[in-house]
């Protein structure tokens, strides 16, 4: 059963659920894009990996003392502790959470060139500036734009800060940018509202080279094999909530799970 919306369903973009569709949206591309590139391009999934708590970001560990095994010979045999230590209090310490996020890339087969670098952006890559998420996503967003490879970002969530540009972009819900890298820094914008489909995006390749990848045929794929609509409560508000118009419209298309 296909989702009500037209385009990018608002109900998906629950992070509860996002992890989810983050993961089904980069392999159902990843494998889209090989039966589009073959034989001259491969397409393989990394990962970035980063750690940090849930309100706030890692820090680099540098120690105040470090305690360190040296040489025996002519050691002074160590002296017995005191037995009236302070008994202790156990208090749990925050470990911090490992947080893994796919992207893409494109390689020319044979070598080790990225051609270009594909990203779904995720919840954590749109918190505050201040957040590691955010951080380790603009890290690397700087190094491919500042190298030979293109960059492709795809925004499918309407909550967040958007990624830095020049100018303000124009107001929509979704945006897909294409960064070519001859062309820097001017990028092609795809802006795109709830009520319209997702647009097909031009991958641009080696030289002029493009191939052409319909993102809401994608969507709807993924929608239809991952049998969203038998677990989707379409009878509450999304999250994050919609406008009062959108809301409206929304309320009109939606159905309750079948």
């Amino acid at each position: 059963m296909p989702s009500p919306f037209p385009g990018m369903d608002p109900y998906l973009e629950d992070p509860a659920r996002w992890p989810d569709v983050h993961l089904r949206l980069i392999s159902g591309l990843s494998d889209r894009l090989m039966e589009l590139l073959r034989p001259r391009y491969v397409v393989r999934a990394d990962e970035r990996v980063y750690v940090s708590d849930e309100d706030e970001p890692a820090a680099p560990i540098r120690p105040d003392l470090t305690v360190t095994r040296g040489s025996q010979e002519g050691a002074a045999a160590p002296r017995a502790l005191s037995s009236a230590a302070t008994v202790p209090v156990k208090v749990p310490t925050v470990m911090g959470f490992e947080h893994r996020e796919p992207f893409l890339s494109v390689f020319v087969r044979g070598s080790a060139e990225v051609v270009t670098v594909i990203e779904v952006l995720s919840p954590t890559n749109k918190r505050g500036d201040g957040s590691e998420g955010r951080r380790a996503y603009l890290a690397k967003r700087r190094q491919v734009l500042h190298s030979e490879a293109h960059l492709v970002e795809i925004d499918l969530l309407r909550a967040g800060q958007r990624v830095p540009m020049a100018r303000p972009l124009p107001a929509a819900d979704y945006f897909v940018i294409v960064s070519r890298a001859p062309l820097r820094p001017e990028c092609d914008v795809f802006p795109v509202t709830l009520r319209e489909p997702l647009p097909t995006v031009p991958i641009p390749l080696l030289g002029d080279e493009t191939v052409d990848v319909d993102l809401q045929a994608l969507l709807d794929s993924v929608y239809a094999r991952a049998g969203y609509d038998l677990d989707v409560d379409y009878g509450r508000a999304p999250v994050p909530p919609l406008s009062p118009e959108d809301a409206a419209w929304a309320a009109a298309r939606s159905t309750g799970p079948s």
